[in-house]
């Protein structure tokens, strides 16, 4: 085989594989890149939403001029009510990386440490939390702490425990706010220390 069609069978293989990978490019991103951007916040929601989203707030805080607040969507589709500035959305597990970020800074900070228990840092809790002396801020940091979530039962919400169950209410009280208590945490000690 010549140099020229070894040469000529390379371009050919590069040809074909261009063709074939034009089938994995992520057109609607290219799309989004070429297009140019609406004139306002407002418009850009509204794209967002033709995209799928179900609803969408945006809060613009510029220095020397007052907040503004959009919506666009759905703040419950069902019931068709619409977004609006003040609505409460489940965000999901957003805030992990602000309070893991924020929780690194202050143990390098030497603030908190990552080894103390949670009857460590809530001794007037310690007796309500079980295993309270064995859950370290790293464990609730990796979501380890073994508490259990009572909500995501099938049947919770058929057949709720008593109100008069407080041992159940703490232990999903501190499950559901387990990112909470290290935000009380990351809050709270250093202005203690």
């Amino acid at each position: 085989m010549t140099k020229k069609h070894t040469k000529r069978i390379v371009r050919i293989v590069l040809l074909v594989a261009t063709i074939i990978s034009m089938f994995y490019v992520p057109w609607t991103l290219v799309k989004a890149w070429i297009l140019p951007l609406p004139d306002t916040v407002q418009e850009q929601l509204n794209e967002g939403i033709d995209h799928g989203f179900d609803g969408m707030i945006v809060y613009v805080d510029q220095a020397g001029k007052p907040p503004e607040f959009y919506a666009a969507g759905w703040h419950d589709r069902k019931n068709k009510i619409p977004a609006y500035p003040q609505a409460l959305f489940k965000i999901a597990s957003i805030t992990k990386l602000y309070i893991a970020v924020a929780t690194a800074k202050l143990v390098k900070d030497g603030h908190l440490s990552l080894d103390k228990t949670l009857a460590e840092y809530f001794p007037e809790l310690a007796d309500r939390i079980e295993y309270s002396n064995k859950i370290t801020l790293r464990m609730m940091l990796q979501h380890r702490s073994g508490i259990p979530n009572f909500v995501d039962h099938p049947d919770y919400w058929k057949k709720p425990p008593k109100k008069t169950d407080k041992k159940h209410w703490i232990t999903h009280w501190i499950y559901q706010l387990t990112l909470n208590l290290v935000k009380i945490m990351v809050i709270q000690i250093p202005i203690i220390c």
